[in-house]
């Protein structure tokens, strides 16, 4: 079976899927009479389509068990889709730029560093959440609204790709 390396997540090697959500050497202001620090603008939700909204909610995703093969992808049309960790818990994303369904060779997969959430562009494929670590909690961040905002490609068994995950 092919193998797909996973890397570190940086907003470089990220940018052509979404964005990094992290305040990690990003620019802050203070609000709230100096009571608390705003990282403002980490990501930028996108919503298109009828009667389109942007909606949060709370996701519970348990461990995944290893080895872990990629069988499938997803992407959303019409919206970008984000997760934000609530726990400090790494977790790995796999992703593939937009467009035609791609092959299995242009996945790209990248562990978090438990600090950090990730913001799918609209259209970028991905796989689901994946937490080999322990179950976690997300704030998902994404689009509601009328048409089919979720597109599946599922690989041939010859073509799945099992994950090289780092040790927690």
């Amino acid at each position: 079976m092919n193998k797909l390396t996973v890397n570190p997540l940086t907003r470089a090697n990220f940018a052509n899927f979404g964005d990094v959500v992290e305040s990690e050497g990003r620019d802050s202001y203070f609000i709230n009479n100096g009571m608390a620090e705003r990282f403002h603008k980490l990501a930028t939700v996108e919503a298109a389509g009828e009667e389109a909204s942007v909606i949060i909610s709370l996701v519970k995703s348990k461990k995944f068990d290893l080895p872990r093969k990629v069988d499938h992808v997803e992407y959303h049309p019409f919206g970008s889709q984000a997760f934000l960790p609530l726990d400090e818990t790494p977790f790995v994303v796999v992703v593939a730029k937009a467009g035609e369904a791609p092959s299995a060779e242009d996945l790209h997969a990248f562990v978090t560093n438990g600090k950090q959430g990730i913001n799918y562009h609209a259209g970028t494929w991905h796989h689901v959440l994946l937490t080999p670590y322990a179950a976690m909690d997300f704030i998902c961040v994404d689009r509601a609204g009328k048409g089919n905002n979720c597109i599946d490609h599922f690989y041939e068994e010859s073509q799945h790709r099992e994950l090289l995950i780092p040790a927690g």
